[in-house]
């Protein structure tokens, strides 16, 4: 059971007296939650771009689909038990909020374990939270962060493998990297000929490295994911075709291109990156051609930190049209 979140009010301080702003708690089943304060920028823009999510070429990854960070001071986690109770107002509730607070006062107020809200420890720590990935929330993996939320004294890391890290943030980041639609150029558009090689390239001023940080606030802790791409890989949607390289893998050039512009006086030449249909794809049909980016992933954080994360891939398909040459007899 979810009920809507409720504020609590701000005041909580980390361990270098910056502040924290305002939690936004709420509760799923009886364990009180917090609404993540990560924030994300790209290219040192606030905010988010992205056209779709990556898809990690290790199957056995994800990113983290929840995490714990710093979400409740003394008081606000007093002011936010305060607020479950204020639910029971609400029409067709009855007593869940009292039911909820009564809950949430055995653990942290009377002390099993903690007592008054830890109130006299107020400024030398936080009540940490589970915190839901947003773009992840539908996830199973979402429910895993099931704790309640527990204290943590200020410069001490928690022994918890989900309480957030430069990698949980580099990770998230990673998630919300705004990939460009893999929307390939080539010659002949669209339509092409049986037997007449097409020549495929990306737009090198859309396809660059890009960056985003995430970080939170207060903190002083964010970690940045850099993507850069490295290949293409075409899939004609035919058996029928012949890719260049026979793979259908183009890899990154010199200069950071991905194949090469068509030039006019080379339709008959074989392209460094691209495809010849051997068999037209009928009067009413098409070839879907796949076209998929192949991200390399590492990121760096301000403790020092860094790494390498899964490749990433993001594709579109386009229609192509394949007709037969026609010739005259005479």
């Amino acid at each position: 059971m979810a009920l809507a979140p409720t504020a609590a009010q701000a005041g909580g301080k980390t361990g270098d007296g910056s502040s924290l702003g305002d939690a936004k708690g709420g509760v799923q089943g009886k364990n009180l939650t917090v609404q993540t304060r990560v924030r994300t920028t790209v290219n040192g823009t606030p905010g988010s771009g992205r056209t779709g999510n990556l898809s990690s070429t290790d199957s056995n990854w994800t990113p983290p689909a929840c995490w714990y960070e710093p979400a409740f001071s003394p008081k606000q986690i007093e002011a936010t038990v305060k607020a479950m109770r204020g639910i029971s107002e609400l029409p067709f509730i009855g007593d869940i909020g009292e039911f909820v607070g009564d809950t949430l006062d055995q653990r942290y107020k009377e002390g099993k374990p903690y007592k008054d809200y830890n109130l006299d420890k107020q400024g030398e720590g936080m009540f940490w939270a589970a915190a839901v990935n947003p773009n992840r929330k539908d996830d199973p993996e979402a429910s895993a962060c099931d704790k309640p939320p527990f204290w943590v004294d200020n410069g001490t890391t928690p022994d918890e493998p989900l309480a957030v890290s430069p990698k949980i943030l580099a990770e998230y980041a990673y998630d919300e990297l705004p990939v460009p639609g893999t929307r390939i150029e080539m010659r002949p558009a669209e339509t092409t000929k049986v037997n007449l090689p097409t020549w495929v390239w990306l737009d090198r001023t859309r396809f660059k490295k890009i960056s985003v940080t995430a970080s939170l606030p207060g903190t002083g802790l964010s970690a940045t994911t850099t993507a850069e791409p490295v290949s293409l890989h075409i899939d004609p949607g035919t058996r029928d075709a012949r890719t260049y390289p026979a793979s259908g893998d183009c890899e990154l050039n010199a200069d950071g291109s991905i194949g090469a512009p068509y030039e006019p006086g080379r339709a008959n030449d074989t392209p460094p990156c691209g495809v010849t249909y051997l068999r037209s794809s009928g009067s009413d049909g098409s070839y879907p051609l796949r076209a998929t980016v192949t991200w390399k992933i590492s990121w760096t954080s301000t403790t020092g930190e860094s790494g390498n994360l899964p490749e990433g891939t993001f594709g579109a398909t386009e229609d192509v049209t394949v007709q037969e040459i026609q010739s005259v007899n005479r």
